[in-house]
């Protein structure tokens, strides 16, 4: 099975995916060569839709899976079918589930100022505090590199984006001043910002802040909501509260979409809760 999994890793090289993107397909895909191997005893060439399916129904009773992962997983074997086996995939066969979808949990003006303030190391302060004030998902802040830091027109450049694309995010004076503090304690990295300590010229894992954010939330006694993309949606929340539009959130988040960006409606303040119904208006004319 080895064999199908270098093609897979290949395949996925020659479409110019990421080493991210690569990570998570593997995922699945390994798991799925090994139930054959274990269960079906058959090459993947060989499978019927009613195996594929028995699999999916395995997988995500034995691993317990959300339907949002069981897609996951349905997608890369997908791609698998298609650019490995080169057969066709009929999506009538295996369909992706339907799923609920629930709003983030989003801190708070003042629990996110309360939150990066009290953090007690310098390179976590920092790291977290451009993902708030830029609104740059994890991986971007791990990537940056010391040439993308625009400090003339604050402001700085996304090379890394989700979906391949340049952007440029803002620059808070405030969280340049943190990661110039930052930059002078850690030795002036003239490559990534942050680097993996035992790789200068590797960005740092993203696990590694995730970790620490739980760590402080347990230092603050706080209950353990917050996640790395908390702060980007607060990014967003928080400046759609402050009346900037939609389209200039979208652009700065780095979004494909605007159907992303408009989820901010929903979890600001000043969003569908400040809307009236029209039935209060009609009632409060007529009891004028």
């Amino acid at each position: 099975m080895d064999n199908y999994l270098n093609t897979f890793r290949e395949m996925i090289s020659l479409r110019g995916l990421t080493d991210h993107t690569l990570k998570n397909y593997c995922t699945y895909i390994r798991a799925y060569l090994d139930y054959l191997s274990r269960f079906l005893l058959k090459a993947p060439e060989d499978v019927s839709w009613n195996e594929l399916r028995d699999y999916i129904r395995w997988l995500q009773k034995s691993r317990n899976l959300s339907d949002r992962t069981i897609n996951c997983a349905i997608s890369q074997l997908r791609f698998f079918t298609i650019y490995v086996l080169h057969k066709t995939w009929d999506d009538t066969q295996l369909p992706f589930r339907r799923f609920d979808e629930y709003l983030p949990y989003v801190p708070s003006r003042q629990d996110t100022w309360t939150f990066i303030s009290t953090m007690p190391d310098l390179k976590q302060k920092a790291m977290t505090a451009l993902m708030y004030s830029s609104g740059l998902r994890i991986g971007e802040v791990c990537s940056l590199r010391y040439e993308d830091v625009d400090r003339k027109n604050l402001r700085l450049h996304i090379t890394h984006g989700k979906n391949r694309h340049d952007r440029y995010a803002i620059l808070s004076t405030a969280a340049l001043d943190l990661l110039t503090q930052y930059w002078f304690q850690y030795g002036k990295p003239r490559g990534y910002l942050f680097p993996k300590q035992n790789g200068q010229d590797r960005p740092i894992d993203t696990f590694f802040l995730s970790r620490h954010i739980h760590a402080h939330e347990d230092r603050l006694g706080w209950e353990r909501r917050l996640t790395c993309h908390s702060f980007r949606h607060a990014f967003g929340t928080h400046l759609y509260e402050d009346g900037v539009d939609l389209l200039t959130i979208k652009a700065l988040l780095g979004h494909k979409s605007l159907s992303s960006t408009a989820i901010y409606v929903h979890l600001a303040s000043n969003g569908t809760g400040s809307a009236v119904s029209p039935f209060d208006r009609m009632a409060g004319v007529s009891h004028g």
